[in-house]
């Protein structure tokens, strides 16, 4: 595309304001928010008049913004169950599409955006920003240069010790289909699987806990009402990939652990080992080898400055690097660095775990 990009944005709540609007605003040489829609038509209204062209248009229903033919690419930025219906209708209309994690609340719907998308010649990914922060770019290319060997093991880590989010929709399961798994176990698991470059799942087992509704006290965001919280606490994952190798996820906005690492992965290699520590525990993002030099285990620590990866902060440097690739791969017709074929192996995964809860045995890939 040599002409500047014209985006729709369909949902204008927390996620389009804290990431993608700003972040497409410092790319207005090569494209421009024209059309923005949201249920809630006030918020519609504010989006258009902060990030949009002069004569923006307004929208309370996406099929509307749909129809406009000068609209390039959409942004589905909605709660996770109107992702697949809204994607699905985009493709349909003959969009470009950037949907935000996790692809949809079940497999089922992630696979109706697959197969809507593969029916076209258009792009689509998926929101990991987390892949576009400098110390995962570090440690994603040691892996890809084999300089961890054989990744055997691994966990992915997104464990919050009093965290929950009080706003918007996180605890209402009919929108979001789940809590802290789908919310942020989902961006732990795509890095671990995008590092490890593996995505051939033999089995999943998984346990699901519902046991702090109740616990409002000590919360970073403020109290929130015990009777409207309808998702699971904490979720965790084991994970066998078909050549053996394992990963075990974990993932909870309100564990009673020390440590909150969010975000974050380790990996364990027949030549080396690598953690990546993220999250409210530390005060920046952090990348540490291990491996033995000489004969002496040796740990290589790599800081670098970042912030705190829940939601609301920490995400601007990640978010920009994130809708630049983006709006560079619609113009240079290459592939989005996060493709769709590898967050439906997540979105699978996730599914898996909460069956495997459900009842109570493994689930075979």
């Amino acid at each position: 595309m040599s002409k500047k990009i014209k985006i729709g944005i369909i949902g204008c709540g927390g996620i389009a304001n804290q990431k993608h609007m700003p972040a497409l605003k410092l790319l207005s040489d090569d494209c421009e928010m024209v059309a923005f829609c949201d249920i809630i038509e006030s918020r519609a209204v504010k989006a258009a008049e902060e990030y949009g062209v002069e004569d923006a248009r307004i929208y309370t229903d996406y099929n509307e913004l749909l129809k406009e033919t000068e609209i390039d690419v959409v942004h589905v930025l909605t709660p996770n169950v109107s992702h697949s219906p809204i994607t699905v209708a985009a493709f349909e209309a003959g969009k470009h599409v950037m949907c935000e994690k996790p692809m949809a609340h079940t497999a089922e719907a992630a696979q109706k955006m697959i197969d809507a998308w593969k029916k076209t010649d258009r792009k689509f990914t998926i929101g990991y920003q987390n892949r576009f922060r400098s110390e995962v770019q570090t440690l994603y290319h040691s892996c890809k240069n084999g300089e961890l060997g054989d990744i055997y093991f691994a966990k992915a880590h997104a464990v919050r010790r009093r965290a929950v989010p009080t706003w918007g929709v996180f605890q209402d399961k009919a929108q979001q289909g789940g809590g802290p798994l789908i919310d942020i176990g989902t961006h732990a698991l795509d890095m671990t699987l995008w590092m490890m470059d593996n995505y051939e799942v033999e089995s999943v087992t998984g346990s699901v806990f519902y046991k702090m509704a109740d616990q409002v006290d000590g919360n970073l965001f403020g109290p929130w009402d015990p009777s409207t919280f309808e998702v699971e606490d904490s979720a965790f994952g084991f994970i066998k990939m078909k050549n053996g190798a394992t990963i075990f996820l974990e993932s909870s906005w309100v564990l009673n652990v020390v440590e909150s690492r969010e975000a974050s992965t380790t990996l364990c290699g027949t030549k080396a080992g690598a953690e990546i520590h993220s999250g409210m525990s530390y005060p920046k993002n952090e990348l540490i080898y291990n491996r033995v030099v000489h004969g002496t285990p040796t740990e290589e620590r790599n800081s670098l400055v970042g912030g705190v990866a829940y939601f609301g902060g920490g995400q601007a440097a990640e978010g920009a690097a994130e809708a630049k690739q983006w709006i560079d791969s619609l113009k240079n017709d290459v592939d989005p660095l996060v493709r769709p074929e590898q967050a439906f192996v997540v979105t699978k995964i996730l599914e898996a775990i909460y069956q495997s809860y459900a009842e109570g045995k493994e689930i075979r890939f």
